[in-house]
């Protein structure tokens, strides 16, 4: 028997998959939090788009949960961790760290501990949404091919809004800086003992949905392209890399240092680093006429399209990428920056209650009718990542009256990712790209039936779950069983290691009709606020308000 070893860094935590993989059995899990920051992330309570983590914290993770996974594997029959064959590794993205001429993260260095530009920029760190724009606006006058792909606006969540903001704010850590690595890329190289940035194995999956990669156009942005937002990222075009890789091409070797650390065969291939959700969708079974969606703290829809088809540009998405997901595939994404933070929010921040009082508002949400509470709500807490691709639109509830209760306003935001996840459907299939049926994964969708059901309801598909309740770990799992010669093709490897999961959730015809009409008054407002609607533009209202917030901050 052989095994592989998945590791998924979430936004929280990391989390370790062993896995057997001639059937995809697992048999040991373990998850191990960061420990810095809030719930591991570092915040700024005077600018709340500001969202980093401390590097360290992931090694450290990393460490724990691998022992503690291998430790359970032990206890089956026939395991040895010397039985381990391949490691693959999915990271949050993008976030893109600053690195010294060794490929050591700045913030690694007691120079740089505390300084927060120093740090790992998580995906979810919005302050750089002045530079995105001006990526946009930019790229659409001098290289519209550039962002036609990634949905025809750039992302604040993105790598180089996120470099440019930090030479702007923090030009000694930008000058500092010998170069930037994804996460994604980073913790692979790490392992397989990369100490020059220069030679980090880069993934296709983070390079051409977040850096403007193409082989189209000879990789990167080019050099004058970059001198034209700031010659010092022209400069460290250089100090980057000139190609990036699917999933065939492993990130390297596992090196004798971590191979200690860990208790496994040094020199066993380190799958190529790709996003948590891209490597869940494996695990998925995706395959044209899937989507699959995670949902978590925020929600990736991921989609695929045989490289032999013509995929057209689609507005609003996170980026069409030949071999981002799966090789010989078109990977497409899209997403909403925030679902369960925004449950979490209203129940813990808003409420006032702990994780229990999830259990409890759902109880009493489910006895509720659609449109029972007169409410809707638009789901932007923390902007807007697909169609729009605006951060700096927030959150709106509309239809409160003096007998509104927490349940009633639960639901409601319930219904309203609903509704953002159905806009993102009908625009991927506005398009040409099929979607038969949707696969869910995350805590979310394996523990609450009612969110599940008004999804199917709203969206009008059969809903699935995966099997795996380690979808992202499973998936890198996988990658590493293929490098490793277990399986012939990621196909095999599907077809042996993955599996749906028992829950199924179809929509309800009469529930639907409700909900259709429900979602015609979310789109009026979606497009009202989105700025969508020239007839009755209301963007402004929000962002005025986060200008006068910020002005009465400063006092």
């Amino acid at each position: 028997m052989s095994f592989t070893l998945g590791i998924d860094f979430g936004t929280n935590s990391a989390r370790a998959l062993v896995v057997r993989t001639r059937d995809g059995a697992e048999l040991g899990s373990a998850v191990a939090n960061y420990r810095s920051g809030r719930q591991g992330v570092l915040l700024d309570p005077k600018d709340a788009h500001l969202a980093r983590q401390y590097p360290g914290d992931y090694l450290e993770a990393m460490r724990e949960c691998v022992s503690a996974a291998l430790a359970k594997a032990r206890r089956t029959r026939g395991f040895t961790p010397g039985a381990v064959v391949g490691i693959g590794v999915d990271t949050t993205g993008s976030s893109p760290i600053p690195v010294d001429r060794r490929n050591r993260p700045l913030a690694m260095s007691p120079k740089w501990r505390r300084n927060l530009a120093a740090q790992c920029w998580l995906w979810k760190d919005h302050t750089s949404w002045r530079e995105a724009a001006l990526i946009t606006d930019k790229a659409a006058k001098t290289r519209p091919n550039y962002i036609a792909k990634c949905g025809n606006r750039y992302s604040s969540e993105w790598f180089w809004s996120k470099i440019w903001r930090c030479l702007s704010v923090s030009p000694e850590v930008f000058d500092a800086a010998y170069s930037w690595v994804e996460l994604s890329d980073w913790i692979p190289a790490t392992l397989a003992g990369v100490t020059d940035p220069t030679q980090v194995v880069r993934g296709i999956c983070a390079a051409g949905h977040k850096a403007l990669y193409s082989d189209e156009w000879g990789g990167l942005p080019d050099k004058k392209f970059l001198s034209s937002l700031d010659p010092k990222l022209a400069g460290l075009r250089d100090r980057l890399y000139d190609r990036a890789h699917d999933a065939t091409t492993a990130a390297g070797s596992l090196c004798s240092e971590w191979a200690g650390l860990l208790g496994l065969p040094a020199g066993i291939p380190v799958a190529i680093g790709e996003f948590d959700v891209h490597y869940g969708a494996i695990a998925c079974g995706v395959r044209e006429g899937t989507l699959v969606k995670v949902i978590g703290t925020s929600t990736c829809d991921c989609a695929v399209v045989s490289a032999k088809k013509r995929v057209p540009d689609i507005p609003g998405i996170c980026g069409i990428v030949p071999g981002a997901i799966l090789p010989g595939y078109y990977g497409i994404e899209a997403g909403q920056s925030a679902v369960g933070d925004i449950f979490s929010w209203w129940t813990e921040t808003l409420c006032g209650g702990d994780k229990g009082l999830h259990a409890k508002l759902t109880l009493e949400a489910s006895r509720l009718e659609p449109a029972e509470s007169g409410l809707l709500a638009l789901d932007w807490h923390n902007g807007n990542r697909t169609i729009l691709v605006d951060p700096r639109l927030t959150g709106l509830l509309v239809g409160c009256t003096l007998h509104t209760t927490q349940a009633e306003v639960y639901r409601a935001l319930i219904e309203a990712t609903a509704f953002g996840a159905r806009r993102i459907v009908e625009r991927i299939r506005e398009y040409g790209v099929p979607i038969r049926r949707i696969v869910c994964a995350g805590g979310i969708a394996e523990k609450n039936p009612l969110l599940m059901q008004i999804y199917a309801d709203v969206t009008g598909c059969t809903l699935h779950v995966a099997g795996s309740s380690q979808a992202c770990a499973l998936g890198s799992a996988i990658s590493a069983a293929v490098l490793a010669g277990e399986h012939r093709s990621f196909a095999a490897a599907q077809r042996a290691m993955t599996r749906l999961g028992t829950a199924t959730y179809r929509p309800d015809a009469r529930r639907r009709r409700t909900y259709s009409q429900l979602y015609a008054l979310y789109c009026t407002l979606h497009d009202a606020f989105g700025g969508v609607s020239k007839s009755s533009d209301m963007s402004a209202v929000m962002k005025r308000l986060l200008e006068l917030r910020a002005v009465a901050s400063r006092r």
